[in-house]
């Protein structure tokens, strides 16, 4: 549905995306994660026409990007991190004139259903500008989708919203999916990106990781598993060279009176570590896996892209 290669824009000398490939397919949401300035929003902004490409190609639902300008302006939806509302119009007023832009069919209907779907309804008639942050971000999501576009680009869309506001949106969003619309959401919300994107794309410039945010969270060489023991700490390099000649094993590291195990699968390699460990003679007190937040990763590969850069 959205696909990429070499893709490039330079604002005289600076380069503000850098060769970026990717390859979503239809009905995936797909998280875009990077710093303010990483070239986020330019990437969105050549992906929906609005700028050119310095080099390289893109296609959205099938169509490319510099050639099909128009057809590919009339299949997406698009909410920018600051939506423009006219604030002295009505929240029905104002969605009436995009629908009527692109030529929506039964536009009324459609302004009903996404008023309603976002909780908005029974404020159809209050100026845009008589609304909360949260409100015109709402109002700004159903003017993106009135002409039920294939592929949606979202630029932090619980920005400014309370608890309840945001979890109608990703509430939404989950819908959406359901739908099979494919979905490019810029977010800085890494625990947001977590439960609603199937991949996540860590992007400084270039595109730095690309992955599910399970796969990263396990991080490399398999998930971390710690096993607390009650022995002495000159046991611990006996049981470590046991553990290391297993298969199932990828990596031990001894802390204190714990070993911290390396596993592709801990549910199902746990009962024969315990068993070995107990062979060997430790007293194990207890197990528990080491789990990284998306945020831990996010911050450990920023930080080494700003060493490569």
């Amino acid at each position: 549905m959205i696909k990429t290669t070499g893709l490039t824009k330079k604002f005289n000398e600076h380069l503000a995306v850098d060769r970026l490939d990717l390859d979503i397919p239809p009905g995936e949401v797909f998280g875009f994660l990077g710093p303010n300035g990483a070239g986020k929003t330019t990437t969105v902004r050549m992906l929906t026409c609005l700028i050119c490409p310095t080099a390289g190609q893109a296609e959205v639902a099938g169509y490319k990007v510099g050639q099909d300008d128009q057809a590919i302006r009339q299949r997406v939806g698009i909410l920018t991190e600051t939506p423009g509302l006219y604030d002295r119009l009505t929240a029905w007023r104002n969605l009436l004139i995009y629908a009527d832009l692109y030529e929506v069919d039964n536009g009324p209907k459609q302004i009903e259903k996404y008023l309603k779907l976002l909780d908005l309804w029974d404020r159809r008639n209050d100026t845009a500008g008589s609304f909360s942050k949260g409100m015109r971000q709402k109002l700004a999501i159903a003017r993106s989708l009135l002409h039920e576009p294939e592929v949606l680009f979202l630029d932090e869309p619980t920005s400014g919203l309370d608890p309840e506001a945001s979890k109608i949106v990703r509430d939404f969003i989950i819908n959406l999916k359901g739908e099979g619309r494919t979905i490019f959401i810029c977010t800085h919300n890494l625990n947001e990106a977590s439960h609603l994107c199937d991949r996540v794309g860590l992007f400084r410039t270039q595109l730095r990781v690309l992955d599910t945010p399970a796969a990263l969270q396990k991080g490399k060489g398999g998930r971390q598993v710690v096993f607390h023991l009650a022995d002495a700490a000159e046991n611990l390099p006996r049981y470590q060279n046991a553990l290391v000649a297993m298969d199932e094993v990828n990596h031990v590291d001894i802390q204190n009176n714990k070993l911290l195990i390396r596993l592709d699968n801990p549910e199902q390699d746990n009962p024969a570590i315990i068993r070995t460990l107990v062979n060997e003679g430790a007293h194990l007190q207890f197990v528990g896996e080491v789990r990284h937040s998306l945020e831990d990763v996010y911050l450990q590969l920023m930080r080494e892209a700003g060493h490569d850069a």
